[in-house]
């Protein structure tokens, strides 16, 4: 067996995190290789070579759509193929999903798509989730199958019809487990959210709440990079809070600074199923997160923390003045987390259900 995995990508992202672990995963099991395009940063290049597999760059595979360059990267795609004739093509990312899954299907290799969130989901614009929407559904007859990192992607995908219903299969994301647990009681609370300072992301919403609970002993902890960092930086000067808020730049040892923290929180326009919130969880923390996307099956509201309306400040402003004030129910929520990701979240279940996936696209499993 041969497995080509190709993503647009290289970053230190969820995508990219979650390809790595398939990479760990099942390398015991099949030939693997690689194949990405902007990078970069080399972060998952170098964490692929280090495991032993092959890494292929398809040099005019990038993330803003350019028709000389994607029309060129086609052909890239298309040659590896050719040259590697893998048993199967599984791509990740919007682009390489659908340059990918057309490549395939010109070569009779079979494909499979994992969804990490939809361009056509909520709260996007019009005009990109109608060309969104025209393109997943052309690539979703092409591929064999999709994998949705939630039931909420998956009913959505139905919805637009991107695809028949037997081809669409929902893998949650998991992560691996560590020994890093929180201790949620300490104080003062130390809140902290992780994310790229891009869209979907909404770090404005969640300084303007806490703006509103500066009489209450906090601080913030913003971790990640992106286009949009230097805006919120100046906006949390402009809001008086520049001397409470700590800017630490890209982490990879996100387990490690989660353990220090007692409450964590997302604010984003839209989601797919994000590792970061089950890496929370993992660690027993609280979450408070934009109720959107798959996180309602990751975040049970008032048991494991709090859900709140896209765009609410004063929705997310009661939520965290809850956890803030009352050490006790943050204690209870992050064991309630803890709980579910054991029960649901864990690496291995996700590696089991895709291989389960894999082996009903090679007709070894009459269902995944």
């Amino acid at each position: 067996m041969r497995i080509l995995y190709l993503i647009t990508r290289a970053e230190p992202g969820g995508a990219q995190v979650h390809v790595l672990e398939l990479l760990k995963g099942f390398r015991g099991r099949a030939e693997l290789h690689l194949a990405v395009g902007e990078d970069k940063d080399a972060f998952l290049v170098e964490a692929a070579r280090g495991l032993g597999i092959e890494v292929h760059r398809i040099r005019h595979l990038v993330h803003p759509l350019d028709p000389r360059r994607d029309s060129l990267a086609f052909w890239e795609i298309l040659v590896l193929l050719r040259r590697l004739r893998p048993t199967l093509l599984h791509a990740h990312s919007s682009k390489a999903g659908f340059l990918g899954r057309v490549a395939a299907r010109a070569l009779g290799i079979r494909s499979l798509f994992t969804a990490h969130g939809w361009a056509f989901t909520e709260g996007v614009s019009v005009g990109r989730k109608a060309l969104a929407v025209t393109l997943e559904a052309l690539a979703g007859r092409l591929g064999d199958g999709i994998i949705a990192v939630s039931e909420w992607d998956r009913n959505l995908a139905l919805r637009y019809r991107v695809a028949a219903p037997n081809r669409i299969f929902t893998v949650w994301n998991g992560v691996p487990d560590t020994s890093h647990r929180a201790d949620p009681a300490r104080e003062p609370p130390r809140i902290a959210m992780v994310a790229r300072f891009a869209p979907p992301k909404d770090h404005a919403l969640l300084l303007t709440a806490l703006a509103s609970l500066r009489e209450l002993p906090w601080t913030l902890d913003l971790v990640g990079d992106g286009p949009l960092l230097p805006e919120v930086r100046a906006l949390a000067g402009r809001l008086g809070l520049a001397e409470r808020v700590r800017f630490w730049g890209r982490r990879l040892d996100v387990d490690r600074l989660l353990a220090e923290v007692q409450v964590f929180v997302l604010t984003s326009n839209w989601e797919g199923l994000p590792l970061v919130v089950l890496e929370a969880m993992r660690a027993g923390l609280p979450v408070v997160a934009s109720d959107v996307g798959g996180l309602r099956e990751a975040v049970r509201d008032g048991e494991t923390g709090f859900l709140v309306a896209r765009g609410n400040a004063l929705q997310l402003q009661e939520r965290l003045r809850e956890l803030l004030v009352h050490p006790s129910l943050r204690v209870q929520m992050g064991l309630k987390g803890r709980l579910r990701y054991e029960e649901h979240f864990r690496l291995e279940r996700m590696l089991e259900r895709t291989w389960a996936v894999y082996g009903y696209l090679w007709g070894w499993n009459s269902s995944p």
